[in-house]
């Protein structure tokens, strides 16, 4: 035929008794262009890799996925997901809030079973019959045994809410410099309740976060006792200086002992730093003292938990005695 007829291609050829057709004209070529590189699997929903981005980890029947995300922008994830029959039934009876149960269909109900479905129920904590395999994918794997418990993120306040000239008290604040142990950040958050303390400090980052871990261990102060989250922590100490307070550092190697403290009436930062490293360079530059538990066995150490509560007491105690 003449023309171009015969270039191949431009008929399609098969064996139709409606004989050649013509092609779809590019139509078919066209719909699968525009739609850009196939998304990695971290950004696809779907897809398992996605919450395991989404998370720092947890493994185990007491884990979570880690700290709550901060109003100060952290790196901390948004939520945690409790797992297991016995952390989900110590998180309830801990009062810890949460925003979900999930519960496994056809669960082998027991004690701890019923005790978690009632203390929920009585909270208004929504109950979720989920598939065991996409419980296994919001656990992230962990043995979970059928139960699960959503904890929302932590709201923590701005280091300067502890300016308040207003707040009952001399102020009395603890910053902590590289705790990771969510139960000393319980265990601190209790003796600052206790001992008449206005909040607890926490950088976002190297530091552990208001985890239901610490929640637990607070037994109930996490929910009286506010927790700042600071993008830095030695500007934040240099901030509080400025504003009247003094900061002092506790160390095993501090140049003045507890007891013969005498800033203990002032507005007061307490810096406690981590058991293995103690107090950073920088954060102990920014100290006004560094104070020392004085021990009768110089070889024996006190976790950052119990040498913070030690502190906390005697601050009181000098502070009721000279008032």
């Amino acid at each position: 035929m003449a023309g171009n007829s015969q270039r191949r291609g431009a008929i399609r050829k098969g064996a139709s008794r409606k004989g050649a057709s013509v092609g779809s004209g590019g139509q078919r070529r066209r719909g699968l262009e525009g739609k850009g590189p196939t998304p990695k699997a971290t950004e696809r929903p779907n897809h398992k890799a996605y919450s395991k981005s989404s998370s720092s980890g947890g493994s185990g029947g007491s884990s979570s996925r880690g700290p709550s995300r901060g109003r100060s922008g952290s790196k901390k994830p948004s939520s945690e997901i409790v797992a297991g029959r016995n952390s989900v039934l110590d998180a309830l009876r801990a009062e810890i809030p949460a925003t979900a149960m999930y519960v496994a269909g056809r669960i082998e109900s027991d004690d701890r079973v019923r005790s978690a479905l009632k203390l929920a129920a009585d909270r208004a904590i929504p109950i979720l019959e989920t598939p065991r395999g996409e419980l296994d994918r919001i656990t992230d794997g962990a043995v979970h045994q059928g139960l699960a418990l959503q904890v929302p993120p932590y709201d923590y306040a701005h280091p300067n809410d502890f300016f308040d000239p207003e707040a009952p008290g001399i102020p009395l604040v603890v910053a902590l410099d590289g705790i990771t142990d969510p139960r000393n950040l319980g265990a601190i958050l209790r003796s600052v309740g206790a001992f008449g303390g206005h909040g607890v400090i926490v950088p976002e980052r190297r530091s552990v976060g208001m985890t239901a871990s610490a929640w637990k261990t607070s037994a109930g102060a996490a929910a009286r006792v506010p927790v700042a989250l600071a993008g830095n922590l030695n500007r934040t100490l240099e901030d509080f200086r400025k504003a009247g307070f003094f900061v002092l550092g506790l160390d095993m190697d501090g140049e003045v002992e507890l007891p013969d403290v005498q800033l203990a009436t002032e507005p007061l930062v307490v810096v406690v730093g981590s058991e293995g490293k103690g107090l950073s360079r920088l954060v102990r530059e920014n100290c006004d003292q560094i104070v020392s538990v004085p021990m009768s066995a110089s070889t024996e150490s006190l976790n950052a938990g119990i040498a913070a509560s030690v502190a906390l007491y005697e601050i009181a105690r000098k502070r009721a005695t000279r008032s």
